[in-house]
């Protein structure tokens, strides 16, 4: 049992389980009851992605390296808050028994905070494919 990280949207993988979106909005012109058919995510869950200030320097100009480890920084200290921990505590026991997948919308995942997530749910015991 694990934790697959995705890009949202994408085909879905062989035994993915169910695809959780961390991400701050839903889709676009896209209909509730058609995100999962869609490849998008059946369940939402905004609570594991980038605030929205954190989401408008993330999009206010390319990545540096500088610029990303300055994002990096403040979204694991948004994701280190009680909340977000519960979580990420709740995930990661949950990668234990079941296969599941979380992910994001952006393209590049070098430039995620997918990639961050990925990392920290792994520190929290996380089992990750």
């Amino acid at each position: 049992m694990a934790i697959r990280v995705v890009r949202l949207g994408s085909p879905r993988e062989a035994d993915e389980g169910l695809r959780i979106g961390t991400v701050r909005r839903p889709p676009r012109a896209v209909r509730k009851e058609d995100y999962g058919k869609r490849d998008f995510f059946d369940v939402w869950l905004p609570e594991l992605a980038p605030s929205a200030p954190l989401v408008s320097y993330a999009l206010s100009e390319p990545f540096t390296l500088g610029r990303w480890a300055a994002y990096e920084k403040r979204y694991r200290s948004e994701m280190s808050k009680p909340a977000a921990q519960r979580l990420i505590q709740m995930l990661a026991a949950l990668s234990q028994q079941t296969n599941f997948s979380v992910g994001c919308y952006c393209e590049n995942q070098n430039y995620c905070h997918r990639a961050i997530l990925k990392d920290i749910l792994a520190d929290a015991g996380a089992v990750i494919v």
